[in-house]
């Protein structure tokens, strides 16, 4: 499967894509980077890193520095001041690329209609400006699989926003109405997604790079004396688009509201339907990530 990551790295979007970058089912053509969590010389940095970790040779594309609207949120109390929990990763040897939706866009030409997935953990910024600046090549995507929103949950940057879409509701907006085809993960279905100290050990001893970083993450990720980790979001994104099956969708039509409760998503029979998640196996689930991020023989 090809796939381009766009991403904040942020935790979470550090396991999503140290799985991704040791499953030979995707061919990932590059990671962009978007300012998100933490501010795009360190989202882009970690992106980088990541990728020295796995030994690949992705091409990391720096994209927006900034919500289209809004002024985005700082997350530095949840990933820490290097959006890694304190995680030391080496430092890599190549530098980034720049113009990430430029980049997309040239991809996205070069492939067949329809061959190329976006795997969204970050804001909707470079999807919307990707949209709004290269239309014909935006229509081209076969399908983006995105992290984001809360449907029955309550919020977690604010009372009804889920974060990727708070950060940029109108970004997240644009790209919801685009009329390609989406999947949305919600924190209905990550919330459910967490794991305990112990079933750490198993990635450490299987002495991987992708194994021993993610543990070494995920443990960042818990809060205090906590029995399990803070919900793995992103990584849903990966698992999504090659075990569907183990998750359960419904079709929805949702906008974002962009005045009163900015970020939230209501329903709106004006816009396209887009798949939303809202079950998962999460014991199979979980099974597949720890399988992938230690297998020994990379891509």
């Amino acid at each position: 499967m090809k796939v381009i990551i766009d991403t904040d790295p942020g935790l979470d979007d550090a396991v999503a894509i140290l799985y991704a970058l040791n499953e030979p089912r995707f061919d990932v053509q590059a990671i962009t980077s978007v300012a998100g969590n933490i501010g795009i010389t360190r989202t882009t940095d970690n992106a980088l890193r990541l990728v020295a970790v796995s030994g690949r040779q992705i091409p990391v594309v720096q994209g927006a520095t900034g919500p289209l609207s809004g002024t985005g949120r700082n997350e530095e109390t949840i990933h820490g001041a290097d959006g890694l929990g304190g995680v030391t990763l080496p430092l890599s040897p190549n530098g980034s690329l720049s113009d990430a939706t430029g980049f997309v866009a040239k991809r996205l030409m070069a492939e067949p209609p329809g061959t190329l997935t976006l795997l969204a953990l970050a804001p909707m910024t470079n999807l919307a400006i990707l949209a709004r600046d290269h239309p014909e090549a935006f229509a081209r995507v076969g399908h983006i699989i995105a992290m984001g929103g809360a449907i029955h949950e309550k919020g977690n940057a604010g009372p009804f926003a889920e974060y990727n879409i708070g950060a940029d509701g109108l970004a997240a907006s644009i790209v919801l109405g685009s009329g390609v085809p989406i999947t949305l993960i919600p924190l209905d279905v990550t919330r459910r997604f967490r794991a305990t100290l112990a079933e750490l050990e198993p990635l450490r001893a299987s002495g991987t790079p992708a194994g021993v970083t993610a543990a070494a993450l995920i443990e960042a990720y818990f809060l205090g004396s906590a029995r399990e980790s803070r919900p793995l979001h992103d990584p849903c994104v990966m698992l999504m688009a090659l075990a569907p099956e183990l998750f359960g969708c419904d079709e929805m039509r949702l906008g974002v509201d962009l005045v009163e409760h900015p970020g939230r998503l209501v329903p709106d029979a004006s816009r396209p339907p887009i798949q939303v998640a809202m079950r998962i196996d999460a014991v199979a689930v979980k099974r597949m990530l720890w399988d992938g991020l230690m297998r020994a023989d990379q891509p």
